[in-house]
């Protein structure tokens, strides 16, 4: 399995429009080779260069496992949006407070759909994965403020 994106090689810069310094819209996502006994997708993009330890900027989960492309802007097919570090429903860009941080587009594969309700978080959605990951992909972009 392959998480990829139009708007940015793995291990190079993501454009500013993606961050704070712009739009602050999510990028374009592309899925690859999804193993076909997936039930359900998760997506959890987080900074671990972060000041305070690893920074949540998103978490999506029981996206659809037929989706392939995930548009700017938008939330993955099916997907449902879990509390991020900003304390926000949503995609959250880069913002980091000094240097060049990492973002991790982590991309899991699981064999059922979570049952999960209310303020969702990277820690629940972590524990309710264990023993159903059929794989996992990550790409991983860098950011550095313009001041």
């Amino acid at each position: 399995m392959r998480i990829t994106s139009p708007a940015f090689e793995n291990n190079a810069m993501i454009p500013s429009k993606y961050t704070c310094d712009g739009a602050d819209i999510n990028p374009p996502l592309e899925f690859h080779d999804v193993p076909q006994n997936a039930s359900s997708l998760v997506l959890i993009v987080d900074d671990p260069d972060a000041p305070v330890g690893t920074w949540v900027h998103w978490i999506v989960y029981n996206i659809n496992p037929d989706c392939r492309i995930v548009n700017e802007n938008s939330i993955p097919s099916g997907g449902i949006q879990g509390l991020n570090d900003f304390r926000k429903y949503n995609y959250g860009g880069p913002c980091p407070p000094s240097g060049t941080h990492r973002y991790f587009f982590k991309l899991y594969a699981l064999d059922c759909k979570l049952n999960l309700k209310g303020n969702v978080t990277k820690k629940d959605l972590e524990k309710e994965m264990e023993g159903h990951i059929l794989a996992k992909a990550e790409l991983i972009g860098l950011y550095k403020r313009k001041r």
